[in-house]
């Protein structure tokens, strides 16, 4: 414990071994992308973030057309949690130099890249861990009252449960210490969600 020798020049070289540095001058999780990632991390927050937008899309319209004010409360909840992490995935993909629209390189060409961590999610498009079909879209959409309710939660049960497998993969072949902190993140708080809400269908009868 006695570094006396090496004095002030190794407290700057290493922030973390003193305790005066600034807690974001050491973090910097909230502004700073760290840099360091795979191509784990970037198809993670490339379809994290699709998916995020179709967990928006369907939450917007439970706004408008559910009927009971528990639904509409846990769609509010659930676009209020995502849009921030949409944003953060995007400076993600921003600061790495990497499409923030997948497009031809996840709907086309998801095999080699993952060390065989992508299994079965190589068929990117509506089939994507949970993504609801254009027909269950326009389904959702046309649904009212006590159906759009009852809809609105099975789907939104499956696609939970898509980000949470996709999460797990992200747990397991990730690099980027961000990407892995927001993949323990949606575990957690969407498997919380996924339980609420087949209470909510529970009580629905």
């Amino acid at each position: 414990m006695d570094h006396s020798a090496m004095g002030a020049s190794s407290a700057e070289a290493s922030p973390s071994s003193t305790a005066s540095t600034p807690a974001s001058a050491t973090t910097g999780s909230s502004t700073a992308v760290e840099a360091e990632h795979n191509d784990q991390d970037v198809m993670f927050a490339q379809m994290m973030l699709v998916h995020h937008q179709g967990a928006i899309e369907m939450a917007q319209m439970a706004t408008t057309q559910a009927s009971d004010q528990e639904v509409k409360t846990l769609a509010a909840a659930i676009e209020a949690t995502q849009q921030p992490e949409i944003e953060q995935m995007t400076s993600w993909l921003q600061t790495w130099g990497e499409p923030v629209e997948a497009g031809s390189s996840v709907s086309g060409d998801t095999s080699g890249d993952m060390s065989g961590g992508m299994d079965g999610m190589d068929g990117m498009d509506h089939s994507m861990a949970g993504m609801m079909s254009e027909e269950q879209m326009t389904q959702l959409h046309n649904a009212t009252g006590a159906d759009f309710d009852r809809m609105f939660l099975q789907l939104m049960i499956e696609h939970h449960a898509g980000a949470v497998r996709m999460a797990e993969i992200e747990q397991q072949y990730g690099l980027n210490t961000q990407a892995l902190e927001l993949a323990d993140s949606i575990v957690i708080s969407q498997n919380a969600e996924i339980d609420q809400m087949k209470q909510m269908l529970a009580a629905m009868g």
